[in-house]
């Protein structure tokens, strides 16, 4: 949004470093969930890698397969848009369609059924339509680009069911490097409470890849909202120069902490229910909060009224 595109010039201002591209058109052609359906994967942060996109439909082929009982939020055209006004170089960009069948049980990103951090791709076997084909043009590009392997985990259908994937977000979990080189899962405790996805982390934990450990964290909260552990997949990795540049009233601080947690406590209603939205009050007070909020982080200028 024009809001979205104000705030991340605010703190990413434009300059050698950083350069900005307008949001796409807010049309249904160009439907962009973002992060949600995209992933880089190389053989490590600062080394080149391949972009993934995955998408549910195509806005001007309709002669692909579609979901029936969801709608699909991801265009090709909007993936092919963001990858063409980036420069993206074509040989190390590959568009794969997520499965209709996954879409229709609930997956509505890719987030949630797949996950990629530096080498290493864990997707489930319904993640992408033609899903042995899908994953080889993964890998060869990856060889191709990188001249080394891409470690590919995949979760069978039989031994983890799309019902339990999206009922315990074990795909929305999050990977993270460790110092070692090593890998962790940082995943939601629904995922210790499946059995078929807990068992699956144990056994991928157990086999030869970097998943070495696993934290369950109790997001029930934000999981009720549809948000999980990858929530956290928008990582900007920058250089000692690029920090320096960046707005530094956004990094986080012990002292920053304390004023958000303070500015939540103040301005977040206990509970909200179906009845209060229409009541002008919750409109006054979500302002006021984000008044707060952009002097908070001294980005007032950049919030919208």
């Amino acid at each position: 949004t024009t809001a979205t595109a104000a705030i991340l010039r605010a703190i990413f201002p434009e300059s050698e470093q950083f350069v900005h591209h307008s949001p796409l058109p807010a049309t249904l052609q160009f439907a962009d969930e973002g992060a949600a359906n995209h992933t880089r994967l190389a053989p490590s942060h600062d080394s080149p890698g391949i972009e993934l996109f995955v998408f549910g439909r195509r806005a001007f082929d309709r002669s692909t397969v579609e979901p029936h009982k969801y709608p699909a939020r991801q265009t090709y055209e909007a993936s092919a848009a963001i990858a063409r006004l980036h420069t993206i170089n074509p040989s190390k960009t590959l568009f794969l369609q997520q499965h209709p069948v996954a879409i229709d049980a609930g997956v509505f990103h890719n987030d949630v059924i797949c996950v990629g951090h530096q080498n290493v791709l864990l997707y489930h076997e319904m993640a992408f339509i033609d899903s042995d084909r899908s994953i080889n043009l993964l890998r060869e590009m990856y060889r191709r680009q990188c001249d080394c392997e891409l470690i590919t985990i995949q979760a069978k259908q039989d031994i983890i069911s799309l019902s339990d994937a999206v009922r315990s977000y074990l795909f929305n979990s999050q990977l993270v490097g460790l110092p070692d080189g090593s890998m962790s899962f940082i995943a939601p405790i629904e995922c210790s409470e499946c059995e078929s996805a807990r068992r699956f982390v144990d056994e991928t934990i157990a086999a030869d890849n970097p998943i070495r450990s696993v934290h369950y964290v109790d997001l029930r909260q934000s999981m009720r909202n549809g948000g999980g552990p990858a929530c956290l997949r928008l990582r900007v990795n920058l250089t000692d120069g690029e920090l320096a540049v960046m707005h530094q009233s956004v990094l986080l601080t012990p002292q920053l902490y304390s004023r958000l947690t303070d500015w939540v406590e103040r301005n977040y209603r206990d509970h909200l229910s179906p009845d209060d939205l229409p009541d002008p009050q919750l409109l006054d007070e979500s302002r006021r909060a984000l008044g707060e909020l952009g002097q908070l982080l001294d980005l007032e200028s950049a919030l919208p009224d």
